[in-house]
């Protein structure tokens, strides 16, 4: 685990359609590029299977208002002096915490992790102090002075395999994730969703479902009351316990066949085989790590699947049962429970 780590200036463009925070894509990037830096300075025997990430602050670089705009530069100049057109991109500062699961080759001479916990400390800096010389998302790691009461160590920690003992060894792990949120996918409710949109109407698609998900959906109804009138009262039909949700991608989907190496021109490595793609989209909670019983519900994984054209990120996350007295909707509240307002239908956006 790499607690605390200070990004500036990371990619705040997740997606052709969302902002507000990298894709988790750009992580399970970043632990395959950290392997190979440990590949090159001679530690060949971990490699890194899943990823997750705990977002503790943020400061996405846009302009206050309403409306809200990346702020851009323009940089550099070009070849005469003059100034450069601006190329919009979006810029976010982060300070997250990184967790993740590691293993140790079959062929390995030694096993790092059956080390005593002066030797997994140690080769834990060296891994810190890698991933302070690469880039995250796009953006720089920064050195920063911690905050009293936060703790920058990173630790490589050998789980037990009995279950029980597992846990214990999590609920102390997760204290020192707080506070912050861990981005999990919650594609479970994107499938319900699409059941019931499709219940209603049997064209809506997944896009609607994603969409519907993405914002809340205010609607109005008369309640009658004892002396025979009635008010308006809003309510909307946002999953039960569906917490902080958010739409991001979470990988590609084929757009072409598989090309051979060097068959298409101009490609960046012509000794890789080559696939023109399109961005994935689903569902994403943020968790705050303490409602969290297992340290799988924190990673996530790639899976491709290059026969059915998908290459995509899963996450582990397993969502706590509902509770049976949970209501069904949320009420608006308003003075005295009235509104004077006529309107059927409401739909206001949540933003990313």
């Amino acid at each position: 685990m790499l607690p605390h780590v200070r990004v500036q200036n990371a990619n705040a463009i997740s997606s052709p359609l969302t902002h507000g925070f990298p894709s988790i894509t750009a992580f399970l990037g970043l632990q395959w590029a950290l392997e190979r830096k440990l590949v090159d300075a001679g530690i060949d025997s971990l490699f890194f299977e899943k990823v997750g990430v705990v977002c503790h602050w943020h400061e996405e670089q846009v302009s206050d208002g309403f409306v809200k705009t990346f702020r851009l530069t323009r940089n550099p100049v070009d070849k005469d002096g003059s100034t450069a057109a601006i190329v919009e991109e979006g810029r976010i500062h982060l300070d997250i915490s990184l967790v993740f699961q590691v293993g140790v080759a079959e062929d390995a001479a030694e096993n790092p992790l059956g080390a005593d916990l002066a030797v997994r400390q140690a080769l834990a800096w060296k891994i810190r102090d890698l991933l302070s010389t690469m880039r995250i998302a796009g953006g720089s790691v920064i050195h920063h002075k911690p905050q009293p009461g936060q703790f920058i160590t990173p630790s490589l920690i050998l789980m037990d395999a009995d279950a029980q003992k597992r846990a214990e060894q999590f609920r102390l792990l997760r204290r020192r994730l707080l506070p912050g949120f861990a981005l999990v996918g919650r594609d479970d409710l994107l499938a319900q969703r699409l059941t019931q949109l499709q219940a209603q109407d049997a064209n809506a698609t997944t896009l609607d479902a994603w969409l519907d998900l993405a914002r809340f959906n205010w609607r109005s109804h008369e309640k009658p009351l004892a002396d025979g009138k009635t008010k308006i009262v809003w309510s909307h039909d946002r999953p039960k316990d569906a917490g902080w949700l958010v739409p991001i991608p979470v990988g590609y989907g084929a757009l072409s066949e598989l090309y051979e190496p060097g068959q298409v021109a101009n490609a960046r490595d012509g000794e890789t085989p080559l696939r023109f793609v399109e961005s994935l989209y689903s569902v994403g909670q943020w968790v705050s790590p303490h409602r969290m019983d297992n340290i799988s519900d924190l990673l996530w994984w790639a899976d491709s699947q290059p026969e059915r054209g998908l290459y995509r990120a899963r996450s582990s996350y397993v969502p706590p049962e509902p509770e049976p007295d949970a209501p069904e909707t949320a009420h608006a509240p308003d003075d005295n429970g009235e509104s004077e307002s006529s309107l059927t239908n409401a739909a206001t956006a949540a933003s990313h």
